[in-house]
């Protein structure tokens, strides 16, 4: 299953909020998940997401979104559906809230921690990173992880060394949801 974590600094962790860009750029997770998913008359049933916010009022929250046959994404209402899982968030409990959709309170660092005692091999996007293409490895196993427009803080770059692999999509700067579709169309090539 391929595997992304998005992660934002400012993205609101509650659903009271009613402009995508005042609930600290909304407006890029949406795109995300619509790159994440979707393509061409069909979505993806191969994918799962981590979107990381740290925004107020009560960081850190962990969204994971599951694709399967049940799961209610539209590309209509994505933000009608992020707001929906924040507000049915219960402390100290990972909730389902829709088939494959999910809830909790958890940090990028615990989910970096879980992910690789499963087995997964993470690959930090940086455009000083290695090319994907010229990455010999099989990638089945990779979890790729993204930042917002303000990029991963450096702390946590810091942390994140001896942990991930730094990986780059080439010398330009793409938005994170283009850098999804770059990612999902160099594992389409290579057929996994």
């Amino acid at each position: 299953m391929r595997t992304f974590i998005y992660f934002s600094g400012r993205a609101r962790t509650s659903g009271n909020w009613d402009d995508l860009m005042q609930a600290g750029r909304m407006d890029i997770v949406c795109n995300v998940i619509i790159h994440t998913f979707f393509i061409s008359n069909a979505m993806r049933e191969d994918v799962k997401l981590h979107l990381i916010f740290y925004g107020q009022p009560d960081p850190p929250k962990h969204i994971e979104i599951i694709s399967n046959r049940e799961t209610p994404l539209s590309k209509k209402d994505i933000a009608g559906l992020i707001k929906r899982i924040l507000y049915k968030y219960k402390p100290g409990r990972k909730i389902e809230v829709f088939p494959g959709c999910f809830v909790e309170k958890k940090n990028l660092f615990q989910l970096i921690e879980e992910l690789k005692n499963d087995g997964k091999e993470i690959y930090i996007l940086d455009k000083k990173g290695e090319d994907i293409r010229e990455i010999r490895e099989e990638l089945k196993d990779a979890v790729f992880l993204l930042g917002d427009q303000e990029g991963l803080p450096r702390k946590e770059l810091k942390r994140l060394e001896s942990e991930a692999k730094s990986i780059s999509i080439g010398k330009k700067t793409y938005f994170s949801s283009q850098v999804i579709t770059i990612l999902n169309n160099e594992l389409d090539r290579r057929e996994i």
